[in-house]
């Protein structure tokens, strides 16, 4: 780092799991720009003063992480309308010392699901968890793939049913069901879901025994599972679903295409995704043998 380099960076909590920093920083290397990546844990309670402080030290931006995507909103000078519609934001850019809140999160899950539309679209879909990954999931479902019955199952059903009247009201959904994440009896509705999304944090690493769901009865053939989770790279959740012949996608991907929508924000350069793609796959695979 030089004193004219300048900074973009990760907040959340935690964020030892995170491999933006290497996406990044492997992209800024490829294409000369004198740029650095950086991570910050922001406990909840310091979340306002640590934006304040992204202005004063004009560092140029920021993904954010859980648990801050919603609770970043009402502390930003701007809100894209998409990310407004969301009720999340992923992604900070500061514009002459003015923050704005974009997601490019829809971006990623969209882009991640291409090969997949004709399976999808008009179909049951079930999305695990409520937080700001699954309002993005949840805004791109229903405004790309028009689902037939939307699932939200979360720990706090409290909490699925203030996104359901959200997703009522925002978006005129109507066809959203809310349940308990662990209640049998509401199985029958992820076994006939063709989509199935984990948006929660469950079997993200260090803790990648925890699974979101636990039985393999729910999963069949000609589902899709997707765990947004990508350290590790296959998930407690995609074994189970893949050993019961679903289709499963990852969540490196995704990671990928909304971090190159963020880089692009932030640097109006396209990201190098071959190269930033190749680090990936190279950094997993060293991980997984020393591991």
């Amino acid at each position: 780092m030089q004193p004219t380099t300048k900074l973009i960076g990760l907040i959340g909590h935690p964020v030892e799991h995170s491999l933006s920093a290497i996406l990044h920083n492997a992209a800024f290397e490829e294409t000369g720009l004198d740029f650095a990546y950086l991570t910050f844990d922001i406990h909840p309670r310091n979340l306002r003063d640590a934006i304040r402080g992204l202005a004063a030290l004009n560092i140029v931006g920021v993904n954010v992480t859980i648990p801050h995507k919603e609770n970043v909103l009402e502390l930003l000078d701007e809100v894209s309308p998409e990310a407004r519609m969301i009720g999340a934001a992923n992604t900070i850019v500061n514009d002459g010392f003015k923050l704005r809140g974009e997601n490019t999160d829809a971006y990623g899950f969209l882009a991640s699901l291409r090969g997949y539309t004709d399976a999808i679209r008009g179909q049951t879909v079930s999305v695990l968890g409520a937080g700001g990954a699954a309002r993005a999931v949840l805004y791109v479902l229903i405004t790309e793939f028009k689902p037939r019955q939307i699932h939200i199952f979360n720990r706090h059903v409290e909490r699925a049913e203030a996104l359901r009247l959200y997703l009522h009201k925002t978006l005129s959904q109507s066809t959203v069901t809310t349940h308990e994440l662990f209640d049998t009896n509401a199985l029958d509705s992820l076994s006939n879901s063709r989509l199935i999304v984990n948006a929660t944090p469950a079997g993200m690493f260090p803790n990648e025994d925890e699974s979101p769901v636990v039985s393999d009865k729910i999963f069949k053939e000609g589902q899709v599972v997707m765990d947004l989770v990508y350290n590790p790279s296959e998930t407690r959740f995609m074994k189970l679903a893949r050993a019961s012949g679903a289709t499963t996608v990852g969540g490196d991907e995704m990671l990928i295409q909304q971090a190159a929508k963020s880089f692009e924000l932030w640097t109006g350069v396209a990201m190098p995704l071959e190269k930033v793609r190749a680090v990936l796959h190279r950094h997993i695979q060293e991980k997984s043998v020393k591991g």
